[in-house]
Order: structure tokens, then sequence, then C-alpha cells
């Protein structure tokens, strides 16, 4: 069963509108998750506020946002006044402008979201947007008010929907050529390639979606369940081992042995 929309409002190009539901693409709801309890009683801790030079707990009400701008000196703003700098964006995607689909780098893509038509007789509108899109081999880009913040925002066509990306903000990207700049230009060796090339063939495999399982999570769940049953806990794991020294030297005694070590072609 598919869980509820979080988010419920409109599509909106020039002057067609069409309403439109929105749920989170990806869900952490599968994780194992853990309480803090007090270990004599048995009983859940809570978090609270305090004051840091009292040491006293803070009331709710008494709890309000501060910018720093000197030591032990802040500029306090109420939530009425930092929500008044928010646009009116918060049930409306109207799309700004379209750009080239293949134009924004992976690095800028924050958090995935399923849009849908929301209404039978907005299909129609919904369905011309996302076709429009797809054939011109664009996206749109808007501005939403999402989680609390004003957002730019992608939107996708995907099969029978579009998929809306919120984009990470300006401030939050670094300049790739501060780190890979920094690494020399070096022309690989064509025999090491071929090397390197026929691993790469030997390993290549179907994409699965079960290759990113989580096994840590799976035998989590082991251990819980085997507790439920009153039996003891597993014994400690054994150390990680050390990581490899490097092997630049011998590069191509390493790749030959690797090579020769593969235990069978891609299926």
């Amino acid at each position: 069963m598919a869980p509820r929309p979080f988010w419920k409002g409109y599509l909106k190009l020039s002057l067609v509108t069409c309403p439109v539901a929105m749920t989170p693409a990806t869900t952490e709801s599968e994780k194992v998750r853990f309480h803090t309890l007090n270990r004599k009683s048995g009983h859940r801790v809570v978090s609270q506020y305090v004051d840091a030079v009292s040491g006293k707990p803070v009331a709710e009400d008494d709890e309000v946002k501060g910018y720093q701008r000197g030591e032990d000196e802040y500029v306090l703003l109420e939530d009425d006044e930092i929500e008044a700098v928010a646009l009116e964006s918060t049930r409306t995607i109207d799309i700004d402008m379209f750009v080239d689909a293949d134009s924004i780098g992976w690095i800028w893509y924050d958090k995935p979201h399923y849009l849908t038509p929301d209404d039978p007789v907005g299909e129609e509108a919904f369905s011309v947007i996302r076709g429009a899109m797809k054939s011109t081999g664009t996206v749109g880009i808007s501005r939403l008010v999402m989680y609390r913040r004003e957002r730019a925002v992608m939107l996708e066509p995907r099969g029978k929907g579009i998929v809306l990306w919120t984009l990470r903000y300006g401030d939050e990207v670094r300049d790739p050529e501060d780190y890979f700049g920094k690494i020399d230009d070096v022309k690989p060796d064509p025999k090491l390639m071929d090397m390197v090339s026929t691993l790469i063939d030997e390993r290549t495999r179907q994409w699965d979606p079960a290759m990113t399982g989580d096994p840590v999570q799976a035998r989590l769940l082991e251990i819980i369940a085997s507790k439920k049953k009153g039996k003891k806990g597993p014994a400690k794991a054994k150390a990680k081992a050390e990581q490899p020294a490097s092997n630049v030297i011998n590069i191509m005694d390493a790749l030959r042995k690797s090579i020769g070590s593969e235990p069978g072609k891609r299926k």
C-alpha cells in the first residue's frame, strides 16, 4: 500500500494549473531505531534544553533563535520574523523556467519526491507538462517552501509521473577544482588501462537494488530476534582487517594476479 502524500497543492505553468500530490521517493522507516533508556529503571530518557550558564531547564516559550555576531553576543529572531521572509510558495509549484536536462550536475540533487496528479480532471494538464519536458529534453525549475525552508526545486519527467528534486543551496556545494585541481594530469600507461578494463569487464553485472542491501541492519534484526527468544547476544565482532599497503610500485604485478584470481566472467 502506497504511503499517503505529505504535501498537496498545484502545479502551474503560465495559465495551465492542475492539482498535484507529492510523496518522498525514499524512506528510512524500515531502519532499526533505538531509544535511550535508563538501564536501572528501564524508563526512556528524554532530552530538554538547559541554560548553558545556569544549568536550569528552559521553558519552550522562552526558546528563541539567535544569530551569533560576536563572543556571547547574538541577534534574536522570532519565528514570525523568519517566516515573514519566505515567499508565498507553500502550495503552488509555479515553473519559472526550463533548462537542459543534462545541465544540472548530480551534486546539486538533494531529495527526490514523486509528484502525481491529484484529480482525474487535472491529469491531462499534468501529462501535457510532463510530456513536453520529456520531448524537449528539459527539466523545470521552480521554488517551493519545503521542510520549513524555501528551496529551488527541479521537476524531472519520469515514466507516467514527475520526480521533484529539492536542489542544494549554492553555498552547500564546494568547488571541485579546489580538490581535483591538485591532482597531477598523468597519462595512464595503455597496458595498465587494458588490464584494468579487463577487470572491469569481468566484474560488470546487471544493476540490482539488492546490491545496496544493509548487512549491518540485517544482523541487528537477527540480534533483536534472538534476544526476544531469551538468547544471549553474539560475541563481540572481530576487529576489521588492516588496510592493505599501497602497491603503486608493483601495480602491473598486482593487476596480473588480480586478473588471474577472478572467479568467473560476467553474467
